[in-house]
């Protein structure tokens, strides 16, 4: 529990609960407390990483080798059991990394006890409890409203319905609902599982499996994998009984343990054991290499979304700017304010006395419980020219859907007298009396403050020349605002209009710090290929002006448009969003139809965002990016937070989803290599009923120096390739040659080489000699594929292939290695027919390389010939 808050709160006579019975709601269970963290808990990275379909195959195929004494091919379990617990020390360090992060982007909540505000975490607020609403924040906690300040509710995400909602006092407000402005206090009576809290919070969270690219293809080679594994080991293991002479032989000879270690040689190869481990690592290290910048990654697997975003709408406000406003000058509106009554002071002017009522009703105005930045910039400003709070009546808190506020002041009483005279210098004098005539009868008069377009559109009359104004000052990149005045009270406060009789007195004029990265990052993107649009609730003037200024659209000027004027229909949407770059006065809800209408498009977007404005475009995105400051709704549904607020960070954001899926296709297509080949030969094996060609223990050493250590190399290193679709499909068809090729190349030697060698294979030492020619015209291939997969060789890549290469050569000549892997050096005759084979295998990878884009081509036509699209 924190300290006493610093914010000042309305004065109220209510105490809250006392330490004692907050203390007894917590042990009894009635505390807001829910099971959901920002990172899976040490059992679930645990089960994740033991506990897999593949993990169970390589177990069950382990202790076979196992059972049959032969402990040395036994060697890939212990392999596994490697991988898996890098898997589990890599996911648990990303886990520590992301939970220590995100305390940072945590909220507290405001409550009241034993007569004071204090802020607590969500899980410590309790049945009971006396909550402050504030605007900005996400209901933390299902309440009756026991005293309210103009609190209007955000319920989209409970009911779908964008339209905000103004609440009173007795009425009850929900857990997942948003307060757009206003306060309220609050008592809290469903807290946990039993509001809707629990329910918002599990659809925001962490690991949540994104469908990708990635995950299908990966899914669809393991699906295809699990129906190929249990029938071919049953086959192999048929098949090298046979070899042996049959079940009979088999058991009186013992050959049947060679027969179980030749089959679980072929089960071991066809299993991509170390792709889903991997993949995880990727995601893993991706979150914690971002975690480092300051940049939160909510789900690990949306690291992959952000090499494919195509389109990002920046909110401008938070993103492109700081945040940061301040109050520039009040600008009074010409000869309009003169038709306007005003309370004078004594000897006081007709202008300056306007002025200081136009100035003191922007202050009232602006001078709600929770004002917005803009609200807290002029605030800031006025008081340092010595304004102070004025007697308000009623207000209407300013909303980003209305895009005004309102005050009804009371109206003075004249103080006596009738006269008009000319000052010195010709100047009009206004006397309470002639004041008297043209001021309201009774009640108050209504002050508006906010979008100029918005508020004049509701006005009667013709006021084009303000508009002028307005779109003048926006144009140099002002923020402006305008100042409207009624002569009568605002009737309705709960559904609140701007009375049409209402006139223009003066503009007001802020202005917004660009972020000094901004430029850099916007020319990043567009070097990139990424369509950037900004979207913002402000006039498209300003947003615009800014936008030429941070230089959006390169050496163009930006073409931005009001987004009043955009149509309903999504698909028409989609084809008006074609030719914009800059959208202003644009609601929450079209944000969100913005990217409902770019995704028709098939367009990946990302949204940035840091007001509750942004919550439901940044839901409805397919990567949600929150600033560190936004506000809690938004940092909710958001899969990636910049926790420092700092724009400049989405380039290294994307930069590394794209590393993550480029090198992800590099290693997928290496490991589906020895998928395919192992496959074939498996099937070749079977079918023509020989002694399969290497040992399980021969498939460790090879995959792991050209297939497992080299994949951990390429997976994490820089890669900066643009998202191309169609994972699978290239992985597939980089895949096919060099698997095919090594299958030829094996099984031809297996099949041809005893003949020419008069070996004899049902004698140990004539198979051992083929099984180790086999393994050296595996590793040999194995070594064309890896170069072929770390292109281009004129770097760092290609020192890797060489020094794989060469540890592989190596090892042979240690005796021990040798030994354990069963690896034997050919001499003589043997010698020259290895090299002979490796020759031949070389060539057979180069012909097949040759003629898979020409037979991908027939096929292709062929298929498309037919009806297939591919």
């Amino acid at each position: 529990m924190s300290a006493t808050a610093a914010v000042e709160m309305p004065e109220i006579s209510e105490t809250g609960l006392t330490v004692k019975e907050v203390s007894q709601r917590i042990e009894s269970g009635q505390s807001n407390a829910v099971k959901i963290s920002t990172s899976r808990s040490v059992k679930d990275i645990v089960r994740a990483n033991v506990f897999t379909l593949f993990n169970g195959i390589i177990f069950v195929a382990m202790v076979m080798v196992l059972v049959t004494g032969s402990w040395r091919d036994a060697v890939f379990g212990f392999v596994i059991i490697i991988n898996t617990g890098i898997g589990i020390f890599t996911e648990l360090k990303a886990k520590r990394t992301l939970d220590k992060l995100s305390i940072l982007v945590a909220s507290d909540f405001l409550v009241r006890r034993d007569g004071k505000d204090i802020e607590v975490p969500h899980n410590e607020i309790v049945l009971g409890d006396l909550l402050w609403i504030r605007s900005g924040e996400q209901v933390p906690a299902d309440g009756q409203i026991i005293q309210t300040w103009g609190l209007e509710l955000d319920e989209s995400m409970l009911t779908g319905e964008s339209r905000t909602v103004r609440h009173k006092v007795g009425e009850q407000v929900y857990s997942g609902a948003t307060a757009v402005s206003g306060m309220a206090l609050v008592k809290v009576n469903a807290v946990g599982s039993h509001s809707y809290a629990a329910t918002l919070t599990a659809q925001a969270k962490v690991y949540k499996k994104t469908v990708s690219d990635l995950n299908k293809g990966i899914n669809t080679i393991l699906k295809f994998m699990t129906f190929l594994v249990v029938p071919l080991c049953i086959l192999l293991i048929l098949s090298q009984i046979h070899t042996v002479g049959g079940w009979d032989a088999a058991l009186s000879t013992g050959e049947w343990r060679q027969a179980v270690v030749s089959a679980v040689a072929g089960v071991v190869g066809m299993i991509p054991e170390g792709l889903v481990l991997l993949t995880s690592l990727n995601f893993a290290v991706a979150a914690m290499r971002l975690a480092r910048h300051n940049t939160l990654v909510q789900e690990l697997e949306s690291v992959e979304t952000l090499a494919r975003v195509d389109a990002l709408n920046l909110d401008k406000t938070g993103t492109i700017t700081d945040g940061g406003i301040a109050f520039n000058q009040l600008i009074m509106l010409g000869s309009r304010w003169r038709e306007l009554p005003a309370q004078p002071t004594e000897g006081g002017s007709f202008e300056t006395l306007t002025e200081q009522a136009a100035t003191q009703a922007l202050y009232d105005c602006c001078n709600e419980e929770q004002p917005n930045g803009t609200g807290q910039a002029v605030l800031a400003g006025l008081k340092a020219q010595g304004y102070e709070p004025g007697q308000v009546e009623s207000r209407v808190p300013f909303s980003s859907a209305r895009k005004w506020s309102a005050v009804v002041k009371p109206i003075l009483p004249p103080a006596g007298g009738d006269s008009r005279s000319e000052s010195e210098g010709g100047r009009t004098e206004i006397t309470p009396s002639h004041l008297a005539m043209t001021a309201p009868a009774s009640g108050g008069e209504t002050w508006y403050m906010g979008a100029p377009e918005v508020i004049i559109s509701a006005l009667d009359g013709d006021y084009s020349d303000v508009l002028q104004q307005v779109n003048d000052y926006a144009n140099d990149g002002n923020r402006v605002l305008l100042v409207a005045r009624s002569t009568t009270s605002l009737a309705d406060t709960d559904n609140p209009q701007i009375d049409p009789q209402a006139k223009p007195v003066a503009l007001v004029l802020c202005s917004e710090k660009i972020r000094e990265d901004a430029e850099q990052t916007l020319a990043w993107f567009r070097e990139q290929g990424v369509r950037c649009r900004v979207i913002s609730g402000d006039n498209p003037v300003t947003v615009g002006a800014i936008a030429r200024k941070v230089r959006l659209t390169g050496e163009h000027e930006p073409r931005f448009m009001d987004a009043r004027e955009l149509p309903e229909d999504v698909n028409e949407l989609a084809r008006v969003l074609e030719n914009v770059d800059v959208l202003g006065r644009v609601l929450p809800n079209q944000k969100k139809a913005i990217v409902q209408a770019l995704h028709t498009q098939n367009h990946v977007v990302a949204m940035t965002g840091d007001g509750v404005n942004d919550a439901l475009a940044i839901k409805e995105a397919d990567l949600g990016i929150a600033m560190g400051n936004a506000a809690p709704a938004t940092k909710a549904v958001a899969q990636v937070v910049l926790v420092d607020s700092k724009f400049s960070h989405l380039p290294d954001v994307v930069a590394r989803g794209r590393q993550v899926m480029a090198n992800m296709e590099r290693v997928a297509s290496l490991f589906l290599v020895k998928t395919v080949y192992s496959a074939l030969i498996s099937l070749g094996v079977v079918l023509t009923q020989i002694p399969y060609p290497y040992l399980p223990r021969h498939i460790t050493y090879i995959g792991a120096l050209t297939i497992g250590m080299p994949a951990f190399i390429l997976a994490l290193a820089p890669n900066t390739r643009r998202y191309i679709p169609g994972f699978l499909k290239r992985v597939v068809t980089f895949a096919l040659p060099g698997g095919i090729a090594t299958a030829l190349s094996v099984l031809l030697t297996a099949w041809f080489l005893p003949g020419i060698m008069g070996w004899d294979v049902t004698k140990n030492v004539d198979l051992s000699a083929l099984r180790a020619t086999s393994a050296i015209i595996l590793f040999l291939m194995g070594v064309f594929v890896l170069a072929r997969v770390a292109q281009p060789l004129n770097s760092w890549r290609g020192i890797l292939v060489a020094a794989f290469a060469a540890a592989g050569v190596i090892g042979a000549f240690i005796p021990f290695v040798a030994n354990f892997f069963a690896l034997i050096l050919p001499t003589g005759t043997t010698l020259v027919a290895t090299l002979i084979a490796l020759g031949g295998s070389a060539l057979i990878f180069v012909i097949c390389l040759w003629l898979a884009p020409l037979v991908g081509k027939v096929s292709g036509k062929l298929l498309r010939q037919h009806g297939f699209n591919i």
